[in-house]
């Protein structure tokens, strides 16, 4: 086995998960994802009482359910981890097990050097960074995002719960990305309006060859144009349905070991980088019920806490 991804699979399970010598563990994958979860499962047989692997079909869409079978498993377990092709991070299977009390990791379209690279950052550092962040969302009512290549968007976030994902996983209950670092909320549905040109990657497709250019009105992405990535996005869209294409989620990368690699598990973490998804967001605190959830990213980006520039171009403003 790889040394590298072994080191990496460890710090996973215990600096981030927490994971006990008295405690279960599930490891959920796909056929895309072999090596990572079976050397998940080695390291954690070393770790706890119990350690299982189960293996499924890979999902079309990032935010579809797992086979219902899996999702019981993963409420009878202490620790799930997930790492799959499309994200399960959004999906009912994952919000009951964690309100049963169940740590999740989830972990879609991780690649072994985005674990060695991104689990060894430094988790204090990613902590502050995203404490900074947070700490200013928690006033303010609105966030715009404007870059050069023409994206100036409005999203009101007043009163929205802000959420800290940092990739430390080890209270009751707790889940998210593994590696992290972000903060992030869902901002008000029906109120975000303004031009979006997504310039990174967006999930799903991967790292943007031309920006997809998106106008979105009334919380909604509206109007879709660019080449041919820009329609695979409608065609993902549109086989979700009409809630697909609502604003859920902005976010703000906090992990300054992450680079853009094209997997969204990954970019949305890029410090620097700021991500628009569309989709469901009951997962934070949101209203959007629907079988997808995607990340689009954008690089460079000026960024306003109502009046206030709180970052130039990607880099805080001092």
């Amino acid at each position: 086995m790889n040394k590298e991804l072994i080191d990496a699979a460890y710090k996973a399970l215990t600096d981030y998960m927490g994971l006990q010598k008295d405690e279960t563990l599930l490891i959920v994958t796909d056929e895309t994802r072999r090596e990572i979860a079976n050397t998940l499962l080695v390291t954690g047989q070393q770790l706890c009482k119990e350690a299982f692997l189960i293996e499924m079909k890979s999902r079309e869409i990032n935010g579809e359910e797992p086979p219902i079978q899996i999702a019981e498993l993963m409420k009878a377990v202490d620790v799930v981890v997930c790492p799959t092709a499309k994200s399960l991070t959004h999906t009912k299977a994952r919000r009951d097990a964690a309100e049963r009390g169940v740590r999740i990791g989830t972990m879609p379209g991780i690649k072994t050097e985005t674990m060695v690279r991104c689990l060894n950052a430094d988790s204090g550092k990613i902590i502050e960074l995203t404490k900074f962040f947070a700490d200013k969302l928690r006033k303010t009512s609105q966030v715009r995002v404007v870059t050069d290549k023409g994206t100036d968007i409005v999203m009101p976030i007043k009163d929205r719960k802000v959420l800290e994902s940092t990739g430390v996983l080890r209270e009751k209950g707790s889940w998210g990305n593994l590696p992290s670092g972000e903060v992030y909320l869902a901002p008000w549905e029906d109120k975000s309006y303004g031009k979006i040109v997504i310039d990174g990657s967006m999930a799903g497709i991967g790292i943007l060859s031309e920006p997809i250019h998106i106008e979105v009105i009334n919380g909604y992405a509206e109007k879709i144009e660019g080449g041919k990535q820009a329609r695979i996005l409608i065609e993902m869209l549109d086989k979700a349905g009409r809630e697909a294409r609502a604003i859920a989620e902005f976010g703000i990368g906090t992990n300054y070991k992450a680079e853009l690699c094209g997997e969204i598990l990954e970019d949305e973490k890029v410090f620097g980088t700021i991500h628009i998804a569309f989709g469901n967001n009951l997962s934070m605190g949101g209203k959007i019920s629907v079988g997808s959830h995607l990340d689009g990213l954008i690089k460079e980006p000026d960024v306003y806490f109502d009046e206030e520039l709180v970052m130039r171009k990607g880099k805080i403003k001092e």
